[in-house]
């Protein structure tokens, strides 16, 4: 199957130079009297790294990637990779810190995930939208400090900072926004 214009959107897959790409974004423009030209922002789904590239002309041709998702749990980290157990087959695979790049921070044992697959290895790993944290250190709430709309630095059980706030207490679990890292709600 190849793609052409209109068939493109966010969000995508595509492989081009034998790499599988994410389609972050894309612009396409038509001038008069000249070919469209098609710019679009990719995301290396083996790397991680953003690349930008243009194409001109009327035969725009690119062909999707063959990524596959399975469901899988993370098990642990071994200091060099950290290792991700199929749900289904029980198989396990390790994926290094460059191929998961900021999801580290969002990864709690036994939490599960999506692993991507590009031709039967796998490459990246998505997080679900929003995973459950304990709270493990902020300053202690007081009374009054409920309706203020105001918030405070909290470390969370991964080891990253959220802000949240003033009610959430040390010990409590909250519910992270895995694409912001933005609090949400409290957890009961």
């Amino acid at each position: 199957m190849v793609l052409g214009f209109s068939d493109l959107k966010n969000g995508m897959t595509i492989e081009l130079d034998g790499e599988p790409y994410k389609v972050e974004e894309f612009t396409h423009t038509k001038m008069q009297q000249r070919a469209p030209t098609v710019r679009i922002r990719l995301r290396n789904l083996r790397t991680g790294k953003m690349v930008e590239r243009s194409f001109s002309g009327y035969k725009l041709q690119l062909t999707p990637a063959q990524v596959e998702t399975r469901a899988a749990q993370y098990l642990y980290n071994d200091g060099e990779h950290y290792h991700f157990m199929d749900t289904e087959n029980f198989e396990q695979y390790p994926l290094s810190l460059e191929q998961l790049g900021d999801a580290v921070n969002y990864l709690t044992e036994q939490g599960e995930v999506e692993l991507l697959f590009f031709k039967e290895a796998p490459i990246a790993l998505e997080l679900p939208t929003t995973v459950d944290l304990a709270v493990v250190e902020t300053a202690p709430g007081f009374k009054g400090d409920t309706a203020s709309g105001s918030t405070k630095p909290a470390k969370v059980e991964t080891g990253i900072m959220v802000q949240v706030p003033f009610f959430v207490n040390t010990g409590e679990k909250i519910r992270v926004d895995t694409r912001t890292g933005q609090y949400v709600e409290r957890v009961g």
